[in-house]
């Protein structure tokens, strides 16, 4: 018996023969924009105090999030929970910029990322200025058809915090990141 694709190949079927690699590249763009799309998703969220919206780009359940000197979290909820805390206050301006995505899909249901990160924060009660570059290693799985993040690594490898005081920008820190947590209970 003969496989369609070599049955279509010997008639010259070219509509036959591209049926499905078409259809397997047409399902690749369309999960690479899904997954761009989350990204996106996440990205807006952060900068909109949305923690509800921030939760659900991440799987339910296990996750696996690195954000270095932030912490390393087993669950979404703990993420949320430090992003609540540390950014989601009135006078926390926050711009999450990603772009330059390298974006793999390994199956139907896994794929991986690479995005360079630009974040900027402005602390109107602290009046500082805070830019840091960088990137995220992101891995995505697919479940019911919709594309999450289930382990993500954000890397940091540069840092610029300004005193905004008195009208004069003054650098407080520039180089390589050393970033501190405030512990709960401390002013954000």
């Amino acid at each position: 018996m003969t496989d369609p694709t070599s049955q279509a190949r010997a008639t010259g079927d070219r509509t036959a023969m591209c049926a499905d690699p078409l259809t397997e590249r047409l399902r690749a763009l369309e999960d690479i924009e899904a997954i761009r799309r989350l990204k996106a998703r996440y990205f807006h969220c952060c900068d909109r105090k949305d923690p509800e919206g921030m939760r659900d780009c991440f799987v339910p359940g296990q996750a696996r999030i690195d954000y270095g000197p932030l912490g390393v979290f087993d669950h979404r909820d703990q993420l949320v929970e430090l992003f609540e805390r540390l950014g989601c206050h009135d006078h926390i301006v926050e711009m999450h910029h990603g772009s330059n995505p390298q974006i793999e899909i390994v199956d139907e249901r896994s794929a991986r990322g690479v995005w360079s990160l630009y974040f900027q924060r402005i602390d109107t009660r602290a009046h500082t200025l805070t830019q840091l570059g960088g990137w995220y290693e992101d891995v995505y799985v697919k479940d019911d058809s919709r594309w999450r993040i289930a382990q993500t690594r954000c890397v940091i490898d540069s840092n610029l915090v300004l005193s905004l005081a008195d009208a004069v920008a003054r650098v407080l820190g520039a180089g390589r990141p050393t970033i501190t947590v405030p512990q709960p209970g401390a002013p954000a």
